[in-house]
């Protein structure tokens, strides 16, 4: 017997500010559903989670909650005002039993539960409302960009932990590879309509592609319609008016309809443009080592940036990647080594914390007041890579509408503060680009352009990203900050650098397992014990491997269908695609539990 669906969104329709978001929209979210939900910055991606988890009140239209389901929503700015610490926000609700699931995530997604509120910073918060979510296991989580203020280590956390869990989930993020790993299904938003698509991201652009080609397709026929009735009603009306009357109406209803149509929102008009080239050598590091306190920041790197190079800085938060790049940029002296720059550099920065943006200001001021920019006595002008350009037609590039120009910055979302972000930065000319966290809060298409556009800059780029698709497409070479003051230099990407990583420690590994597995391993394991976090896993592992097996006998029942494959080729295909995910599981879970086991038997 099918379950009902967990919720239902039926004829929603929502305006702000005189624009409507959505008009009659339905949609919904069955059990097991693993959904992206994409759309432009701006179509109302972030709105429709909130009215899905009833936070925002439609004008019209109704959302449908099945008897029973609980249903939980990542905070983007969570109200911590009542608690003392950010576990003690996580944890609100939970009985005291199940408070250790709090622990739990804190040490995935690393931030410390006995941080006091008044001290965390927005990254810390963010994570302590994922972590409260993830601990109270609803059964729909709606998760708003949940990778951002993460490093790449708890981002996979993250992945494991939604592969293994039985619940549903809608997520945004701009994080390709994220997506790509969890999501079946993919719900778009596109000038107010919600399509759904039952396939993972790697789908998306032929699907949108193929959409837009139909409607151009359409819009042609139409325009060609209203042509053609067009010159009937200037040749041929006034000698049959008494009797067209009805065609004349349908010539105006065609034009009305015309008109109706909501063009698609363009592309941001991206492009970075390098100056004067710099010499080949940009930047030479030699032997340098920097230390802060008791922490080694880096020790004894040595780095060669040549014109050109599109360099990757790696490693989880607080390691010290943007320490590594101002040393480099000469901002920060090295307490050893030296730092050599090369000729004719003019270097353009994004700042992830978008420091170069005032929030009281309007987007005009914005522009206008950089000093790179501004163009001398004329207040609706601003400087672009050399060439006058009017404020408001240059931020229409941009993708902001003429109204925005006198709105304040701090009323923009985080990817429309991006986009002003990159406007001013590439109005000016540069030959080194130094890109810290550039794709937080940017949708797929910008990303996808922005990349492209990266491509085709004739200067250098310096890169801090947690983004692993977007690494893979950008960088030539990869610097990995591994902890204590090791970083290590490797050819290509984060798929590069993941693979020769894995070639170097195997061989390591191999060797030391001999000498080392049955003296070193028992003494360390006997010496550490399980940590709170580990003991609660030993424990639950069971439920889950049973619930594994149980779920592969109900798969391997399905398959065992002789007729079903050509029956229904998709849900044996999706069964097929299931039961292999279960199976790698089941493996690894039972792999863990040994090892814990193990560990706390020694």
């Amino acid at each position: 017997m099918a379950r009902a669906p967990l919720l239902q969104v039926s004829g929603i329709s929502l305006t702000f500010g005189g624009n409507p978001v959505f008009d009659g929209l339905d949609l919904v979210v069955q059990p097991g559903d693993r959904i992206a939900l994409v759309g432009r910055n701006g179509s109302g991606k972030s709105t429709l989670m909130k009215v899905m988890a009833g936070l925002v009140e439609p004008d019209a239209g109704q959302v449908i909650r099945a008897p029973g389901t609980s249903v939980g929503y990542m905070e983007q700015d969570p109200d911590m005002t009542g608690f003392d610490t950010l576990g003690a926000f996580a944890a609100r609700g939970l009985e005291p039993g199940e408070q250790y699931r709090v622990e739990r995530a804190a040490e995935g997604l690393k931030f410390d539960p006995a941080r006091p509120v008044t001290t965390a910073s927005g990254g810390e918060r963010r994570r302590a409302a994922l972590a409260g979510l993830l601990a109270r296991e609803p059964e729909l989580m709606l998760l708003d960009e949940p990778t951002n203020h993460l490093d790449i280590t708890a981002i996979r956390w993250l992945e494991d932990e939604l592969a293994a869990t039985r619940a549903a989930y809608v997520m945004i993020s701009h994080d390709r590879a994220f997506l790509r790993h969890l999501a079946r299904a993919t719900l778009w938003i596109d000038r107010g309509i919600v399509r759904r698509m039952e396939k993972g991201i790697d789908a998306f652009d032929a699907w949108r592609d193929t959409i837009w080609e139909e409607e151009d397709q359409q819009r042609h026929k139409l325009d060609r319609l209203i042509k053609a009735e067009g010159k009937w009603a200037v040749e041929g009306i006034s000698a049959r008016r008494k009797r067209n009357q009805g065609r004349v109406r349908a010539l105006q209803a065609l034009r009305a309809e015309r008109a109706g149509q909501i063009r698609r929102q363009g592309t941001a008009d991206l492009a970075f443009e390098a100056s004067v080239p710099s010499g080949k050598l940009v930047i030479e590091a030699k032997g340098i080592s920097k230390r802060f306190g008791d922490a080694d920041i880096v020790k004894n790197l040595s780095l060669t940036v040549q014109r050109g190079d599109r360099v990757a800085f790696v490693g989880p938060n607080g390691v010290g990647k943007t320490t590594l790049v101002k040393l480099l940029l000469g901002e920060i002296a090295p307490d050893s080594g030296t730092v050599r720059q090369g000729t004719n550099l003019e270097i353009a920065v994004f700042d992830q914390a978008r420091a170069a943006l005032d929030p009281e200001i309007t987007l005009w001021d914005s522009l206008t007041n950089d000093p790179e920019s501004r163009v001398s006595g004329r207040a609706d002008q601003v400087m672009v890579r050399g060439t006058p350009r009017h404020v408001v037609g240059y931020l229409k590039d941009f993708l902001f509408d003429e109204s925005q120009a006198r709105a304040p910055v701090k009323a923009l979302s985080g990817g429309e503060k991006a986009r002003l972000l990159l406007a001013r930065l590439m109005a000016r000319q540069s030959n080194l680009l130094v890109l810290d966290e550039p794709t937080n809060d940017l949708d797929v298409e910008t990303l996808d352009l922005l990349q492209e556009v990266l491509d085709d800059y004739d200067g250098t780029v310096l890169l801090v990203s947690h983004d692993r698709d977007f690494l893979d497409r950008v960088a030539t070479t990869t610097v990995a900050l591994e902890g204590q003051g090791r970083a290590v230099v490797y050819p290509g990407g984060w798929s590069d650098y993941q693979s020769q990583r894995r070639e170097v420690e195997a061989p390591m590994e191999a060797k030391a397992k001999p000498a080392a597995v049955e003296k070193a391993k028992p003494q360390a394991a006997a010496k550490s014990g399980l940590t709170f976090t580990e003991k609660h896993r030993l424990e639950a592992l069971p439920a889950e491997i049973a619930r594994l097996e149980a779920e592969i006998g109900k798969l391997s029942e399905l398959l065992a269908d002789p007729q079903l494959y050509a029956r229904e080729p998709g849900k044996f295909q999706k069964a097929s695609a299931a039961l292999t995910e279960r199976q790698e599981k089941l493996s690894a879970a039972e792999e863990e539990w040994l090892e814990l086991e193990e560990k706390a038997s020694s």
